[in-house]
């Protein structure tokens, strides 16, 4: 439905949003998801209330007003997952808002999200990485093309960077050397070595690319010259894919995780993966470990040996 929000309350969601795309380096499409979901949040308590919320009435809600809402969610079919979400929006909302005017936001805070498991990474296998990336490099006619997105699936999986960043990086690191300052989520900074390979895919690219790629510029380009586009990577993967025969689950995201799980199975440790992937906390990075819970087992065996 169409909210009519009071102007006070447009403008405090408003600012909410802007301060989570600058201070949190969320992504348009993040900021667009919270507002979604704060947006159908407010109209549920609209409904509810029989008015439209001001602020007042809404730093009045109750524990009793938030169950309502979740049930009215789950009669919709929101699952458990997405419902997590959007009361994580809610309450990113609540918590912005408590500490700028001081007010006691514990009933929304304190609402506990439903149960739901935890969705594990699927990783391409060590041949199926390879034989993505040598695919997507003889899909298009023109060599550059190609070079192009070989290179930035080869940063994907070499270096375990996310899509955004490969596409980030600034023609000013050319030539690239052994590592990489990579800036990820949240504005946090880390570097990243980079493989022989990777750099070799790169600097192939560069020397077949027809645009000028001065400092300032992005890398990777579009046909145009313009930066290229995330969805093209994805849709280069999607027609590689079904080449291969592989799962629809091999995307580019799937090149990071299987960056991580490959060195994981290789003996890698923990924190250094984490590290390289740029996660802020080592239980995101876990999520790995239930990839190949073998391994992971032999590992500590041998780390750990019975008396």
């Amino acid at each position: 439905m169409s909210l009519a929000l009071a102007p006070g309350l447009r403008d405090l969601m408003q600012r909410w949003l802007s301060d989570i795309g600058s201070l949190r380096d969320a992504s348009d499409a993040t900021v667009d998801a919270y507002g979604r979901d704060l947006t159908d949040f407010l109209s549920f308590q609209a409904q509810h209330a029989g008015d439209i919320p001001g602020p007042a009435a809404l730093r009045a809600l109750t524990a009793s007003d938030l169950r309502a809402w979740m049930a009215a969610q789950r009669a919709r079919g929101v699952g458990s997952r997405s419902l997590a979400r959007r009361l994580s929006a809610v309450k990113g909302f609540y918590r912005w808002w408590a500490e700028r005017e001081g007010f006691d936001a514990t009933p929304v805070l304190s609402m506990r999200a439903p149960k739901h498991g935890r969705r594990l990474p699927r990783p391409l296998s060590i041949e199926g990485a390879r034989d993505m990336i040598e695919t997507v490099g003889g899909q298009d006619a023109r060599d550059w093309v190609g070079a192009r997105d070989v290179a930035v699936l080869t940063l994907l999986y070499g270096c375990g960077l996310r899509r955004s960043e490969a596409l980030a990086l600034d023609a000013a690191v050319l030539p690239l050397g052994e590592g990489l300052r990579i800036r990820g989520k949240g504005g946090r900074d880390r570097e990243v070595p980079v493989l022989p390979a990777a750099r070799d895919a790169v600097a192939r690219y560069t020397e077949l690319c027809p645009h000028d790629l001065r400092p300032g510029t992005p890398i990777f380009r579009g046909i145009r010259g313009g930066p290229l586009n995330g969805r093209l990577v994805a849709k280069v993967m999607e027609d590689a894919r079904m080449q291969l025969g592989l799962p629809a689950t091999a995307t580019p995201h799937a090149l990071r995780h299987s960056f991580a799980t490959h060195l994981l199975n290789a003996g890698g440790d923990l924190r250094a993966i984490q590290e390289l992937l740029g996660h802020a906390s080592l239980s995101t990075t876990q999520a790995y470990t239930a990839v190949d819970t073998a391994r992971l087992l032999e590992v500590y065996a041998m780390a750990h040996p019975k008396a």
